[in-house]
Protein backbone atom coordinates (compact mmCIF):
# COMPACT_ATOMS: atom_id res chain seq x y z
CA UNK A 1 0.00 0.00 0.00
CA UNK A 2 1.05 3.65 -0.74
CA UNK A 3 1.39 6.38 1.27
CA UNK A 4 -1.64 7.73 -0.92
CA UNK A 5 -3.82 4.74 -0.77
CA UNK A 6 -3.86 4.59 2.96
CA UNK A 7 -7.18 4.49 4.44
CA UNK A 8 -8.35 6.92 7.90
CA UNK A 9 -9.65 3.34 8.73
CA UNK A 10 -5.81 2.03 8.64
CA UNK A 11 -4.39 5.39 10.29
CA UNK A 12 -6.93 5.19 13.50
CA UNK A 13 -6.62 1.33 14.19
CA UNK A 14 -5.52 1.32 17.86
CA UNK A 15 -3.89 -2.28 17.41
CA UNK A 16 -1.80 -0.82 15.04
CA UNK A 17 -0.58 1.94 16.63
CA UNK A 18 0.50 -0.10 19.79
CA UNK A 19 2.97 -2.65 17.41
CA UNK A 20 4.42 0.54 15.90
CA UNK A 21 5.18 2.25 19.01
CA UNK A 22 6.25 -1.10 19.90
CA UNK A 23 8.85 -1.49 16.91
CA UNK A 24 10.36 1.71 17.16
CA UNK A 25 11.13 0.58 20.95
CA UNK A 26 12.97 -1.79 19.97
CA UNK A 27 14.61 -0.08 16.99
CA UNK A 28 15.46 2.28 19.56
CA UNK A 29 17.33 -0.19 21.60
CA UNK A 30 19.33 -1.56 18.74
CA UNK A 31 20.42 2.01 17.58
CA UNK A 32 22.64 2.21 20.96
CA UNK A 33 23.88 5.46 22.76
CA UNK A 34 24.65 8.46 20.41
CA UNK A 35 28.53 8.42 18.60
CA UNK A 36 30.12 11.77 19.86
CA UNK A 37 30.63 14.27 16.11
CA UNK A 38 33.66 16.11 17.98
CA UNK A 39 34.53 19.80 16.14
CA UNK A 40 37.92 19.26 14.11
CA UNK A 41 40.55 20.58 15.37
CA UNK A 42 41.04 22.96 12.58
CA UNK A 43 38.14 24.60 13.69
CA UNK A 44 37.69 28.28 14.95
CA UNK A 45 35.35 28.55 17.79
CA UNK A 46 31.67 29.23 17.09
CA UNK A 47 30.23 32.68 17.65
CA UNK A 48 27.90 34.02 20.37
CA UNK A 49 25.11 34.44 17.60
CA UNK A 50 26.03 30.92 15.98
CA UNK A 51 25.80 29.04 19.85
CA UNK A 52 22.57 30.28 20.61
CA UNK A 53 21.29 29.24 17.40
CA UNK A 54 19.39 32.28 14.52
CA UNK A 55 17.03 34.18 15.38
CA UNK A 56 14.03 31.90 14.10
CA UNK A 57 15.73 29.02 16.11
CA UNK A 58 13.02 28.64 18.49
CA UNK A 59 9.83 29.48 16.61
CA UNK A 60 8.51 26.18 16.11
CA UNK A 61 8.04 26.14 19.76
CA UNK A 62 6.42 29.45 20.48
CA UNK A 63 3.94 28.27 17.61
CA UNK A 64 3.02 25.19 19.24
CA UNK A 65 3.04 27.21 22.70
CA UNK A 66 0.21 29.40 21.09
CA UNK A 67 -3.78 27.99 22.06
CA UNK A 68 -5.43 26.17 19.38
CA UNK A 69 -8.15 28.49 19.82
CA UNK A 70 -5.90 31.59 19.08
CA UNK A 71 -4.62 29.67 15.65
CA UNK A 72 -5.44 31.28 12.68
CA UNK A 73 -4.46 31.85 8.99
CA UNK A 74 -1.68 33.61 10.19
CA UNK A 75 -0.32 31.06 12.56
CA UNK A 76 -0.77 28.64 9.92
CA UNK A 77 1.52 30.67 7.48
CA UNK A 78 3.82 31.43 10.48
CA UNK A 79 4.04 27.32 10.92
CA UNK A 80 4.59 27.05 7.81
CA UNK A 81 7.42 29.04 6.66
CA UNK A 82 9.24 27.16 9.83
CA UNK A 83 8.38 24.17 7.51
CA UNK A 84 10.07 25.40 4.63
CA UNK A 85 12.89 25.92 6.73
CA UNK A 86 13.41 22.54 8.75
CA UNK A 87 12.46 20.75 5.46
CA UNK A 88 15.42 22.49 3.05
CA UNK A 89 18.35 22.53 6.03
CA UNK A 90 18.09 18.50 5.57
CA UNK A 91 19.12 18.99 1.96
CA UNK A 92 22.69 20.09 2.12
CA UNK A 93 24.19 17.86 4.82
CA UNK A 94 22.59 14.55 2.98
CA UNK A 95 23.68 15.96 0.18
CA UNK A 96 27.44 15.87 1.38
CA UNK A 97 27.15 12.34 2.26
CA UNK A 98 25.44 10.78 -0.71
CA UNK A 99 28.95 12.90 -2.70
CA UNK A 100 31.00 11.87 -0.35
CA UNK A 101 30.50 8.64 -1.85
CA UNK A 102 32.21 6.97 -4.02
CA UNK A 103 30.32 4.29 -5.84
CA UNK A 104 27.03 5.56 -6.39
CA UNK A 105 25.50 2.10 -7.45
CA UNK A 106 26.40 1.15 -3.65
CA UNK A 107 22.91 0.35 -1.49
CA UNK A 108 24.07 3.28 0.88
CA UNK A 109 24.28 5.80 -1.96
CA UNK A 110 21.13 4.67 -3.65
CA UNK A 111 19.05 4.73 -0.31
CA UNK A 112 20.46 8.45 0.49
CA UNK A 113 20.19 9.59 -2.99
CA UNK A 114 16.50 8.34 -2.45
CA UNK A 115 16.05 10.15 0.72
CA UNK A 116 17.66 13.27 -0.75
CA UNK A 117 14.59 13.18 -3.35
CA UNK A 118 12.16 12.84 -0.67
CA UNK A 119 13.14 15.73 1.23
CA UNK A 120 13.03 17.84 -1.47
CA UNK A 121 9.56 16.21 -2.36
CA UNK A 122 8.43 17.59 1.27
CA UNK A 123 9.95 21.51 0.53
CA UNK A 124 7.47 20.65 -2.39
CA UNK A 125 4.69 19.71 -0.62
CA UNK A 126 5.42 22.84 2.27
CA UNK A 127 5.69 25.18 -0.06
CA UNK A 128 2.77 24.02 -2.34
CA UNK A 129 1.01 24.45 1.45
CA UNK A 130 2.03 27.87 1.80
CA UNK A 131 0.85 29.43 -1.12
CA UNK A 132 -2.08 27.84 -1.00
CA UNK A 133 -2.77 30.00 2.03
CA UNK A 134 -1.41 33.33 -0.36
CA UNK A 135 1.94 33.16 1.13
CA UNK A 136 5.03 33.18 -0.46
CA UNK A 137 7.93 30.89 0.94
CA UNK A 138 10.97 32.67 1.62
CA UNK A 139 13.77 30.17 1.28
CA UNK A 140 17.14 32.36 0.47
CA UNK A 141 16.86 34.38 3.25
CA UNK A 142 16.12 31.45 5.84
CA UNK A 143 19.14 28.97 4.06
CA UNK A 144 20.66 27.86 7.42
CA UNK A 145 24.02 28.28 8.15
CA UNK A 146 26.36 25.30 9.40
CA UNK A 147 27.19 23.78 11.68
CA UNK A 148 23.91 25.25 13.66
CA UNK A 149 20.65 23.88 15.16
CA UNK A 150 17.69 22.40 13.20
CA UNK A 151 15.32 25.96 12.57
CA UNK A 152 12.52 26.39 14.76
CA UNK A 153 13.73 24.56 17.94
CA UNK A 154 12.79 21.04 16.34
CA UNK A 155 14.67 17.80 18.43
CA UNK A 156 16.94 20.52 20.72
CA UNK A 157 20.22 18.94 20.91
CA UNK A 158 21.21 18.23 17.48
CA UNK A 159 23.23 20.07 15.66
CA UNK A 160 23.34 19.36 11.97
CA UNK A 161 26.77 20.08 10.28
CA UNK A 162 28.29 19.16 6.84
CA UNK A 163 30.11 16.54 6.24
CA UNK A 164 32.00 13.10 4.43
CA UNK A 165 29.51 10.11 5.20
CA UNK A 166 30.64 8.60 8.18
CA UNK A 167 29.35 6.24 11.12
CA UNK A 168 29.11 9.21 13.82
CA UNK A 169 27.82 11.37 10.86
CA UNK A 170 25.24 8.75 10.16
CA UNK A 171 23.74 8.79 13.58
CA UNK A 172 24.19 11.94 14.78
CA UNK A 173 23.03 13.88 12.43
CA UNK A 174 21.19 11.94 10.01
CA UNK A 175 19.26 9.41 12.45
CA UNK A 176 19.11 12.20 14.88
CA UNK A 177 17.15 14.40 12.19
CA UNK A 178 14.74 11.88 11.63
CA UNK A 179 14.03 10.31 15.11
CA UNK A 180 10.23 8.99 14.93
CA UNK A 181 8.41 11.44 17.47
CA UNK A 182 6.99 8.39 19.69
CA UNK A 183 8.66 7.03 21.75
CA UNK A 184 12.45 7.45 20.87
CA UNK A 185 11.76 11.26 21.82
CA UNK A 186 9.29 11.18 24.40
CA UNK A 187 11.47 13.00 27.10
CA UNK A 188 12.34 16.52 28.47
CA UNK A 189 15.30 17.02 26.70
CA UNK A 190 13.64 16.56 23.68
CA UNK A 191 10.18 18.08 23.53
CA UNK A 192 9.43 18.55 20.02
CA UNK A 193 10.01 16.07 17.09
CA UNK A 194 9.37 17.49 13.54
CA UNK A 195 6.52 14.96 13.72
CA UNK A 196 4.83 16.27 16.74
CA UNK A 197 5.07 19.75 14.78
CA UNK A 198 3.21 18.50 11.92
CA UNK A 199 0.98 17.21 13.88
CA UNK A 200 -0.01 20.52 15.28
CA UNK A 201 -0.11 21.74 11.80
CA UNK A 202 -2.38 19.44 10.72
CA UNK A 203 -4.94 19.55 13.80
CA UNK A 204 -4.12 23.90 12.93
CA UNK A 205 -5.57 23.30 9.38
CA UNK A 206 -8.22 20.89 10.23
CA UNK A 207 -9.86 23.26 12.59
CA UNK A 208 -9.33 26.32 10.67
CA UNK A 209 -10.32 25.17 7.56
CA UNK A 210 -9.34 28.02 5.66
CA UNK A 211 -9.67 28.10 1.71
CA UNK A 212 -6.92 26.86 -0.49
CA UNK A 213 -5.72 28.93 -3.58
CA UNK A 214 -3.91 26.92 -6.27
CA UNK A 215 -2.63 29.92 -8.51
CA UNK A 216 0.66 29.67 -7.38
CA UNK A 217 1.44 26.27 -6.65
CA UNK A 218 3.29 23.98 -9.17
CA UNK A 219 2.41 20.75 -10.29
CA UNK A 220 5.46 18.42 -10.84
CA UNK A 221 7.75 15.47 -10.71
CA UNK A 222 10.06 15.06 -8.04
CA UNK A 223 12.11 12.07 -8.43
CA UNK A 224 9.82 8.90 -7.63
CA UNK A 225 7.24 11.61 -6.37
CA UNK A 226 4.58 13.97 -8.05
CA UNK A 227 4.05 16.96 -6.67
CA UNK A 228 0.51 18.32 -6.78
CA UNK A 229 -1.45 21.01 -5.93
CA UNK A 230 -3.82 21.17 -2.81
CA UNK A 231 -7.10 21.77 -3.18
CA UNK A 232 -8.98 20.27 -0.65
CA UNK A 233 -8.60 19.36 3.20
CA UNK A 234 -8.08 15.92 2.81
CA UNK A 235 -5.43 17.16 0.08
CA UNK A 236 -3.51 18.89 2.64
CA UNK A 237 -4.19 15.55 5.33
CA UNK A 238 -2.44 13.11 3.22
CA UNK A 239 0.01 15.91 2.15
CA UNK A 240 1.22 16.10 5.89
CA UNK A 241 1.30 12.60 6.66
CA UNK A 242 3.04 11.30 3.34
CA UNK A 243 6.02 14.00 5.24
CA UNK A 244 5.82 12.11 8.42
CA UNK A 245 5.48 8.67 7.08
CA UNK A 246 8.04 8.77 4.69
CA UNK A 247 10.29 10.23 7.12
CA UNK A 248 10.44 12.59 9.80
CA UNK A 249 8.66 11.51 12.96
CA UNK A 250 7.32 8.38 11.43
CA UNK A 251 5.41 6.64 13.31
CA UNK A 252 5.17 3.58 11.08
CA UNK A 253 6.80 0.20 11.39
CA UNK A 254 9.07 -1.09 8.81
CA UNK A 255 5.80 -3.51 8.29
CA UNK A 256 4.01 -0.82 7.10
CA UNK A 257 6.70 0.53 3.84
CA UNK A 258 4.58 2.01 0.95
CA UNK A 259 4.09 -1.04 -1.53
CA UNK A 260 7.81 0.18 -3.08
CA UNK A 261 9.80 -1.50 -0.94
CA UNK A 262 10.93 1.70 0.58
CA UNK A 263 11.61 2.19 4.50
CA UNK A 264 11.30 5.94 6.10
CA UNK A 265 13.97 7.58 6.47
CA UNK A 266 15.09 6.86 9.59
CA UNK A 267 14.96 2.86 9.67
CA UNK A 268 17.46 3.44 6.08
CA UNK A 269 20.00 5.40 7.77
CA UNK A 270 20.05 3.40 10.56
CA UNK A 271 20.81 0.10 7.97
CA UNK A 272 24.20 2.29 7.37
CA UNK A 273 24.51 2.85 10.55
CA UNK A 274 23.95 -0.40 12.20
CA UNK A 275 25.85 -2.76 8.02
CA UNK A 276 23.06 -4.67 8.10
CA UNK A 277 19.46 -4.65 6.74
CA UNK A 278 16.35 -4.75 9.65
CA UNK A 279 14.82 -8.04 9.69
CA UNK A 280 11.59 -9.09 12.64
CA UNK A 281 12.77 -11.86 14.83
CA UNK A 282 10.58 -12.78 17.31
CA UNK A 283 8.19 -10.03 17.12
CA UNK A 284 11.36 -7.34 17.16
CA UNK A 285 13.16 -6.09 14.65
CA UNK A 286 17.20 -5.81 15.17
CA UNK A 287 19.24 -5.20 12.07
CA UNK A 288 20.08 -8.61 11.54
CA UNK A 289 19.45 -9.37 7.67
CA UNK A 290 21.58 -9.06 4.91
CA UNK A 291 24.84 -6.86 5.21
CA UNK A 292 24.60 -3.36 4.45
CA UNK A 293 27.93 -2.57 3.25
CA UNK A 294 29.55 0.67 4.46
CA UNK A 295 30.68 2.25 1.45
CA UNK A 296 33.79 3.92 0.27
CA UNK A 297 34.29 7.75 0.66
CA UNK A 298 35.90 10.85 0.17
CA UNK A 299 37.33 11.74 3.38
CA UNK A 300 35.86 15.27 3.55
CA UNK A 301 36.24 17.22 6.87
CA UNK A 302 33.39 18.44 9.11
CA UNK A 303 32.67 21.53 7.62
CA UNK A 304 34.19 24.48 10.50
CA UNK A 305 32.08 27.21 11.47
CA UNK A 306 31.99 30.29 9.08
CA UNK A 307 33.63 28.46 6.38
CA UNK A 308 37.25 27.14 5.18
CA UNK A 309 39.58 29.64 6.64
CA UNK A 310 42.39 30.71 3.81
CA UNK A 311 41.95 27.60 1.71
CA UNK A 312 44.67 26.71 -1.52
CA UNK A 313 43.41 28.46 -4.35
CA UNK A 314 42.30 25.87 -6.06
CA UNK A 315 39.83 25.16 -3.03
CA UNK A 316 38.94 28.60 -3.09
CA UNK A 317 38.04 28.79 -6.70
CA UNK A 318 35.52 25.71 -6.68
CA UNK A 319 33.74 26.96 -2.94
CA UNK A 320 32.97 30.69 -4.84
CA UNK A 321 32.01 28.44 -8.00
CA UNK A 322 29.60 26.26 -5.98
CA UNK A 323 28.15 29.36 -3.36
CA UNK A 324 27.38 30.64 -6.74
CA UNK A 325 25.57 28.35 -8.26
CA UNK A 326 23.93 27.44 -5.19
CA UNK A 327 22.84 31.05 -4.21
CA UNK A 328 21.04 30.67 -7.83
CA UNK A 329 19.62 27.75 -6.58
CA UNK A 330 17.81 29.58 -3.86
CA UNK A 331 16.88 32.77 -5.55
CA UNK A 332 15.09 30.25 -8.64
CA UNK A 333 13.09 28.54 -5.75
CA UNK A 334 12.23 31.71 -4.09
CA UNK A 335 10.93 32.81 -7.73
CA UNK A 336 9.23 29.45 -8.34
CA UNK A 337 6.73 29.80 -5.61
CA UNK A 338 6.93 33.16 -5.64
CA UNK A 339 5.68 34.03 -9.09
CA UNK A 340 3.58 30.39 -9.54
CA UNK A 341 6.29 29.51 -12.11
CA UNK A 342 7.28 25.77 -13.32
CA UNK A 343 10.43 26.88 -15.50
CA UNK A 344 12.19 28.84 -11.79
CA UNK A 345 11.34 25.54 -9.97
CA UNK A 346 12.99 23.27 -13.02
CA UNK A 347 16.34 25.81 -13.11
CA UNK A 348 16.75 25.41 -9.70
CA UNK A 349 16.67 21.66 -9.56
CA UNK A 350 18.89 21.78 -12.67
CA UNK A 351 21.10 24.05 -10.85
CA UNK A 352 21.35 21.30 -7.79
CA UNK A 353 22.96 19.08 -10.28
CA UNK A 354 25.44 21.60 -11.38
CA UNK A 355 26.38 21.78 -7.77
CA UNK A 356 27.98 17.84 -7.85
CA UNK A 357 30.85 18.18 -9.62
CA UNK A 358 32.56 20.85 -7.86
CA UNK A 359 31.85 19.06 -4.99
CA UNK A 360 33.26 16.37 -5.93
CA UNK A 361 36.43 18.03 -6.33
CA UNK A 362 36.61 19.82 -3.01
CA UNK A 363 36.52 16.76 -1.84
CA UNK A 364 39.64 15.64 -3.77
CA UNK A 365 41.35 18.42 -2.12
CA UNK A 366 43.55 17.35 1.27
CA UNK A 367 43.60 20.08 4.25
CA UNK A 368 47.18 20.18 5.17
CA UNK A 369 48.00 18.51 8.46
CA UNK A 370 45.36 16.15 8.04
CA UNK A 371 44.11 12.92 5.89
CA UNK A 372 40.73 14.98 5.62
CA UNK A 373 39.81 17.23 2.61
CA UNK A 374 37.07 20.14 1.75
CA UNK A 375 34.06 20.10 0.87
CA UNK A 376 31.11 22.47 0.32
CA UNK A 377 30.25 24.90 2.77
CA UNK A 378 27.06 25.84 1.15
CA UNK A 379 26.94 29.29 2.05
CA UNK A 380 25.29 31.41 -0.84
CA UNK A 381 26.54 35.11 0.62
CA UNK A 382 30.09 33.91 -0.69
Amino acid sequence: MTNSERSPEDSADTGVRVRRRSVLASAALAAGAPVSLAAPAHAPGRSAAQRSGSPRHGAAVRLVAVPAERRGVSWLRSALQVAVEIEFATIPPYLCGWWSVRNRKCDAARLIRRIVSDEMYHLGIVCNLLAALGGRPWIRDSAPAYPGPLPGGVHPGVEVCLSGLTKPFVHDVMMAIEAPSAPLTDSADDPLSIGLFYEQLLSAFLAVAPELRTDRQLHERIGEDTLRPVRTLDDVEQAIEIIKEQGEGTSHSPADAPRDGHMAHYYAFAEIYHGRQLRETGGEWRFTGPLVPFPDTRPMARVPAGGWTNPPAEAQRLLDAFDGTYAGVLEALDTAWGEGDRHSLRTAVRGMRRLQPPAEELMEIPIAGTRETYGPQFRPGG
